[in-house]
């Protein structure tokens, strides 16, 4: 048996299952501060006898693990969560490897394995929600170097319509301050469910995310580029997407059938738990090699 950790920044998906991607049970929490959400996370693995661990979370995270501060959250604008030792914090109550990597590194790993990339050396997955972020799976392999990718504060163009300042705390207007869930609604004046009407809205989401993706494409070539996240659940981004990103590749170079090349995730929102359990699994494979 295998636990598998979702951290989001919104609420915390804790599961336990095998290395077949067939979960037995799971809860969710609230993600609030540490001292209120972990006592919870250790009470669920406490009820099982899991082997492994595997954690995919929000960031950014170390995931250097030659790098004294390995396993922590780092420069997060969660503030209470802000070098917090996750990895470490799970050690000192379960004496089994544990697997840490993002929430998005962990979703790109589960839909590899078992959904819309199954059968793929590599792929893209790609979260617009609450915040912007990106997982690559190169060679059969997570992609990583000096640390993740954080492919979600890339500069963009401005729309020639969009006057809005960026809601990135750090950047104002990368990717993520200008597309993301709440970008969305601090530019409108409402939350993006409440905009579906409003074509305006996601022809400008659609030219974002294709910029992005035209980058993505040009430097990593993924196979198969995932979108998922609640922003990507509003029909009319993913065709606004595909004629904004047609009309800035401009045939440069050839490119799939794009509703067969971007696409939702295979596993709907089990993407992340289920890649959690795959961390878990490899790192219970590498304890065992050892």
């Amino acid at each position: 048996m295998l636990g598998a950790i979702e951290a989001g920044g919104t609420k915390f998906v804790c599961a336990v299952g095998d290395e077949n991607g067939i979960i037995t049970d799971r809860i969710q929490i609230s993600t609030t501060v540490p001292a209120e959400t972990m006592p919870k996370v250790f009470d669920f693995f406490n009820k099982y006898p899991v082997k492994a661990i595997g954690i995919g979370s929000f960031g950014p995270i170390d995931v250097n693990q030659d790098s004294s501060t390995y396993g922590y959250i780092t420069s997060t604008p969660k503030t209470a969560w802000k070098d917090y030792p996750f990895v470490q914090a799970l050690k000192d109550s379960f004496s089994v490897p544990i697997g840490f990597n993002t929430d998005v590194n962990a979703a790109a790993l589960g839909e590899a394995t078992f959904g819309a990339a199954k059968g793929l050396d590599s792929c893209l997955y790609i979260t617009v929600g609450t915040g912007i972020g990106a997982g690559a799976i190169v060679q059969e392999k997570l992609l990583q170097g000096l640390s993740h990718p954080e492919m979600g504060h890339i500069l963009v163009r401005r729309h020639p319509n969009d006057n809005y300042q960026g809601k990135c705390p750090y950047h104002h207007d990368c990717l993520e301050g200008l597309a993301a869930g709440p970008a969305i609604e601090a530019r409108w004046g409402d939350k993006g469910v409440n905009l579906v009407d409003r074509m305006e809205v996601w022809d400008m989401e659609g030219y974002y995310i294709a910029q992005a993706l035209m980058q993505y494409i040009l430097i990593l070539s993924p196979k198969r580029i995932i979108l998922g996240g609640g922003v990507m659940n509003q029909e009319q981004v993913f065709p606004n997407t595909y004629k904004y990103l047609k009309e800035l590749v401009n045939e440069y170079v050839a490119l799939p059938e794009l509703s067969e090349y971007i696409v939702r995730p295979g596993l709907g929102d089990n993407a992340g738990i289920t890649g959690a359990l795959m961390l878990a699994h490899q790192a219970f494979l590498m304890e065992k090699q050892s």
